[in-house]
């Protein structure tokens, strides 16, 4: 393994430590030059939207976190929690302490949707409800569930997540590591049913199959699907032809229409095809409901309006139509994407010139799409173009690992590391299991900070 930078080891800040930021540490660590590599992550624990953005009943879906812990747990990478770039450290403080700086930090805010009635109180942004019940930290403890009928817009598995948490009745989510405050809040919402709506036909819903099925035995509620919400065209025969995900999909779909029973639960899911969302209904500064129009296909996937237009009694909609990136101070930004202005992980200026050292991975570089194997060769592809660059990397001026933590430190920082999270992950599963439960997630900040730098104690202290 070779130097590309002189006689010690080319000095790697990552920012941000959910799967992309480790899958780039992971891989850069691997590469055929000597490098020092720390992984920065705002919040007091890692792993981002794996932690923070898979749905608390998808145990599933969070075993990737077993695969990220044994990447940080080899001790190559260097794990500084607790630090928020731009506040706690500047680009160009990080540029004094490495030669090479990877934006990993993802896209956790809301996509817009220019509709009218879309400030209203009751019109809530997908990205901040799951934040909400998965525990994050900077949301609020509580969240207002008064209800009974609620509209989500979007045909992902974003809104199907959104979906179930609002249908599922709170206690069967007790076996889950679902926050004390999230299953009071749930368990007192009102809601009875929940509708889902998209744009576009069957064939052209982003859901996952297994996710979709999966909806269907969600305990005491029905899914309800109508008939006149089908259609089918050119492009959508091709799609079900060439993808098996999609057919599984729409056969799921299929099946759930014809039916000839609606069902006894006592809540109902209800997925609206071919309505797009024209507006949300306001009376008196609150959400009534929702105004959509019917679309039809189009010959090639897509849909064009028809003037017939459908009101929906709703008291609160539900917005899952997209993540979107949030720029960085003094990093390069594409508004218009969500994404830092980059070509293939090289961070590149307005000019389209390449910005020496800094480079982005995952989905603050190509935006929200594409599953964990796109994360991995999407790491792979930056981390190239970054060992290409490795000799000619501008040097950092103060390289010494421990110069970085000592200058946060004395700006009054409070850095965790490895060690810390791993007594934070041990207090979390001692909460747990005291219920029988894998975990119970500590949700205030200062709460995560405290229990970090505590030798685990009694279990039953709650969070």
């Amino acid at each position: 393994m070779s130097s590309a930078n002189g006689d010690r080891p080319l000095r790697v800040a990552i920012v941000g430590a959910g799967p992309a930021g480790i899958y780039a540490a992971d891989i850069l660590s691997k590469a055929d030059v000597e490098t020092s590599i720390d992984l920065f992550e705002r919040l007091p624990a890692p792993y981002g939207l794996v932690r923070y953005g898979v749905a608390p009943d998808h145990p599933r879906i969070k075993q990737i976190v077993v695969a990220l812990h044994k990447v940080l747990g080899r001790g190559e990478v260097r794990l500084l929690s607790n630090v928020d770039f731009g506040t706690d450290i500047t680009l160009e403080e990080l540029q004094r302490h490495y030669d090479a700086v990877v934006f990993s930090t993802g896209a956790i805010e809301d996509a817009p949707l220019a509709v009218p009635g879309v400030d209203l109180p009751e019109s809530f942004g997908a990205a901040d409800f799951v934040s909400w019940y998965d525990g994050h930290p900077d949301y609020p403890r509580e969240w207002p569930l008064e209800a009974s009928s609620v509209a989500v817009l979007g045909a992902g598995n974003v809104a199907l997540d959104v979906a179930r948490m609002l249908a599922k009745h709170a206690d069967d989510l007790l076996t889950t590591e679902i926050p004390d405050n999230v299953h009071a809040g749930l368990k007192a919402s009102k809601v009875t049913d929940v509708h889902v709506f998209a744009r576009r036909g069957p064939a052209q819903a982003k859901f996952s199959p297994l996710e979709l099925r999966e909806l269907g035995h969600v305990r005491d509620v029905d899914v309800l699907v109508d008939p006149e919400d089908f259609d089918f065209d050119e492009g959508s025969e091709a799609a079900i032809a060439s993808s098996n995900q999609t057919k599984q999909v729409v056969k799921t779909l299929t099946d759930w229409a014809m039916r000839e029973s609606a069902g006894t639960a006592s809540r109902r899911i209800h997925l609206h095809f071919l309505h797009a969302p024209q507006e949300i209904v306001g009376r008196d500064g609150h959400v009534v409901g929702l105004r959509t129009e019917r679309t039809r296909l189009t010959g090639d996937g897509t849909v064009e309006g028809t003037g017939e237009v459908h009101e929906w009694d709703v008291q609160a909609v539900y917005r899952a139509v997209g993540y979107f990136g949030s720029p960085l101070p003094g990093v390069p930004f594409d508004a218009v994407k969500g994404v830092i202005s980059n070509h293939e992980g090289r961070v590149v200026s307005p000019e389209g010139e390449q910005v020496p050292g800094l480079y982005c991975t995952g989905w603050i570089k190509r935006g929200p799409v594409g599953l964990i194997g796109h994360t991995k060769s999407d790491a792979s592809e930056t981390v190239r173009h970054l060992v290409a660059d490795a000799a000619a990397l501008p040097r950092a001026t103060a390289p010494d690992p421990d110069a970085v933590v000592d200058f946060l430190r004395a700006k009054g920082v409070d850095v965790l590391t490895w060690n810390d999270w791993e007594v934070l992950d041990a207090y979390e599963r001692a909460l747990g299991e005291a219920q029988g439960r894998e975990r119970v997630k500590v949700v205030p900040r200062e709460d995560m900070v405290r229990y970090s730098r505590e030798v685990l104690a009694d279990a039953g202290a709650g969070s």
